[in-house]
C-alpha cells in the first residue's frame, strides 16, 4: 500500500480528484445561488391602456413589484422583446378596465403575455408572479384607495364600498403563451444536453486531434499538417452532429426543416468548440484538459439552459459572451420552440469560431517543430 501511495501517478490521481471537486463545488455553489437571489433582475413590461385607475395602478404595481418594470413601452414593442428574451413577463392593463370595474355585471380580464421558450427557472417564475399579481390586485383593489378614486368618479361613500368589497372575484388573468414547449422532460432539457454532448464530444477530440498533428507537422510540414487537420474537423464536425439529432428526432420529431436548421448549426457549434478547445491544447499539451475541463462546467451554467443571462452572477454573465455552449443553446430554443435574435446569435457564435481559429493559427505559427527526415521517430503526441 505504502508503494502505491508514494507512486507519482496515484499522487496525481488523487489531486485531479481533489481539484475537480473544488472547481464542480465552486461552479454549482455559485452559480446556482443567482436563484432565487437574482430573481429581480427579470424584466416586466406593464402596458397601461386605461386612462383613468390603470394609471394609478400602473405605477403602484411599478413601486411593490421586485422586478425590474417597464412602463413606457406600447404593447407590439413589448411582445418583441418579449420574443427576443429582453423581457419575460408582458402585463397588459386593457382601455376599459376602470370602466369595467365600475360595471357590477362585468369582470375585469388583465392579460399576461408569457413566452415559454425559455429555461423552466424563467417559466416558472413569471407563472408565479402572474399568480401575485392577480391576488395582489384583488386585495389593492379592496382598499381605501380604490374606494377614494370611486368616490371621485361621482359615486357615493356606499356605492364606492359596495363595489370595491364586491371586486375581489371581477380581476381575471388571461395568460397568453407564446412558442409553447411540447410536454416532457426531454423537450424541455434538449437544448441543453444537444449542446453539451457535442462541446463534451470536441473538447475529447481536440486533445487527440492535436496530439496527431504533433505527429503529423514533422511528416507532412507545419502548415499542410495544420490545413489538414482543419479540412479533417470540417468534415467530422458535418457528420457526428447527425447521429445525435437523429437520436433526439427519433424519440420527439419536429420536420424535415427544423432537423437541417439544426444540423448545420450543430455542425457549426462542433467546429467552433474544437477550434476553442484546441486553444488549450495546442498551448498546453495534455496539460490543456486541466483548463478545458474546468470551462466546461462552467458552462453549464453560463449557457443559459438553467439560469437566464440576466440572473447570473456578473462572473457566468461575462462568460456567457464568450462561450460556444451560450449561443448554441438560446439557438436551439428558437429552432426548437421560437424566439427572436437568431441573426445575433448566430454572429456570435460565428465570431467565436473565427476568432479560436485565427488564435489557433498563430499559435501554431511560433509553436516550434522539427522537420523529419525518412528514419526518424515521430515526434510524441503532446509537446
Amino acid at each position: 500500500m505504502k508503494s502505491f501511495f508514494k507512486n507519482k501517478a496515484i499522487l496525481s490521481g488523487v489531486f485531479m480528484m481533489i481539484f475537480y471537486q473544488i472547481i464542480m463545488i465552486g461552479v454549482f455553489t455559485s452559480g446556482y445561488s443567482a436563484v432565487p437571489k437574482n430573481i429581480g433582475n427579470l424584466s416586466v413590461a406593464i402596458v397601461n391602456e386605461d386612462k383613468q385607475y390603470g394609471m394609478e395602478f400602473a405605477k403602484q404595481l411599478e413601486q411593490e413589484l421586485p422586478f425590474q418594470v417597464q412602463t413606457d413601452t406600447d404593447l407590439k414593442t413589448a411582445q418583441q422583446k418579449l420574443e427576443d428574451r429582453d423581457i419575460h413577463l408582458i402585463m397588459h392593463i386593457p382601455q376599459d378596465f376602470t370602466q369595467k370595474l365600475s360595471a357590477p355585471d362585468q369582470q375585469v380580464q388583465l392579460d399576461y403575455y408569457i413566452n415559454q421558450s425559455n429555461p423552466a427557472t424563467t417559466n416558472s417564475t413569471v407563472q408565479n408572479v402572474v399568480t401575485q399579481i392577480t391576488e395582489k390586485i384583488s386585495t389593492q383593489l379592496q382598499t381605501s384607495g380604490i374606494e377614494g378614486v370611486l368616490q371621485n368618479m361621482k359615486m357615493s361613500e356606499v356605492q364606492a364600498k359596495e363595489m370595491a368589497a364586491g371586486i375581489v372575484n371581477k380581476v381575471q388573468a388571461n395568460v397568453i403563451d407564446s412558442n409553447p414547449q411540447p410536454a416532457g422532460m426531454h423537450n424541455q432539457m434538449a437544448p441543453m444536453f444537444l449542446t453539451m454532448s457535442s462541446y463534451v464530444g470536441a473538447m475529447i477530440y481536440s486533445m487527440m486531434a492535436i496530439g496527431a498533428l504533433n505527429q503529423l507537422k514533422g511528416k507532412l510540414g507545419k502548415w499542410k499538417a495544420f490545413l489538414s487537420l482543419q479540412g479533417t474537423n470540417a468534415i467530422i464536425s458535418l457528420i457526428v452532429p447527425l447521429i445525435g439529432l437523429s437520436i433526439y428526432f427519433a424519440i420527439h420529431g419536429y420536420g424535415a426543416g427544423t432537423f437541417v436548421h439544426l444540423w448545420l448549426l450543430h455542425a457549426l457549434e462542433l467546429f467552433a468548440a474544437i477550434q476553442f478547445t484546441s486553444i488549450f491544447c495546442l498551448l498546453f499539451g495534455q496539460a490543456g484538459m486541466m483548463l478545458n475541463l474546468p470551462f466546461l462546467l462552467v458552462q453549464t451554467i453560463a449557457n443559459g439552459s438553467v439560469v437566464p443571462q440576466v440572473m447570473m452572477p456578473g462572473f457566468y454573465k461575462a462568460i456567457s459572451h464568450i462561450s460556444v455552449m451560450f449561443y448554441t443553446v438560446q439557438l436551439d430554443y428558437n429552432l426548437l420552440f421560437g424566439g427572436g435574435r437568431s441573426a445575433v446569435l448566430l454572429l456570435g457564435l460565428s465570431l467565436i469560431m473565427v476568432s479560436a481559429l485565427a488564435l489557433n493559427t498563430v499559435i501554431h505559427h511560433f509553436k516550434p517543430y522539427t522537420k523529419l527526415s525518412p528514419g526518424d521517430a515521430p515526434q510524441p503526441l503532446f509537446m
